[in-house]
């Protein structure tokens, strides 16, 4: 048995992955697994169900991980990979349905004054309907255009907007809600 250094070059680790080294495969799971979990919980809100997709997507990144071209990064590979079975996972268990209707957004007025956690954050955006968090997730935490989110959804670039727009629309209201709120007291 090999004992992997844990210096070595990422691409090295990879190239010994590819061939099914488990101590290389066990490395790249433990450096990306906490990142990735994140990413799928942004996408799924209960934490065993994003564990579970994670895995599985992981599952894929090995079996397709002689695909790796060494364009861009690995780690953003990998992130694809999490976010496409995230919403393969959303589309076969809950059944997402995208409201196609135009609307134009409107930017935040004013400042934040109030601070909000991570956890408060993501809990509102777990507030959002499915279709709307997916799209929002999609184009501002993964900075994706909304032809490249409409593409991956099968979906018009108008109703990403549209659903983009929605998204926004909520958070306001409620950040507003929680602002009036913080006055109050």
């Amino acid at each position: 048995m090999k004992v992997i250094n844990l210096h070595q070059e990422e691409n090295e680790v990879i190239a010994l992955a590819v061939n099914n080294n488990r101590q290389a495969q066990q490395w790249i799971y433990s450096k990306y697994s906490p990142k990735m979990l994140s990413v799928c919980r942004q996408y799924i809100k209960d934490l065993q169900l994003a564990e579970d997709v994670m895995i599985t997507a992981f599952m894929k990144v090995f079996v397709n991980l002689g695909r790796f071209e060494n364009k861009g990064s690995f780690e953003g590979w990998i992130r694809r990979t999490m976010i496409n079975e995230c919403i393969s996972f959303i589309r076969v268990r809950k059944k997402v349905h995208f409201i196609e209707d135009s609307i134009s957004f409107e930017e935040f007025d004013g400042e934040a004054d109030i601070q909000f956690s991570v956890e408060d954050i993501q809990n509102l955006i777990d507030s959002l309907p499915d279709g709307y968090r997916i799209v929002f997730n999609l184009f501002v935490v993964e900075g994706f255009k909304h032809k490249e989110i409409a593409s991956m959804l099968s979906i018009n670039e108008g109703t990403s907007k549209s659903q983009f727009a929605h998204a926004r629309r909520i958070l306001k209201s409620k950040i507003s809600s929680l602002r009036d709120n913080e006055k109050n007291y």
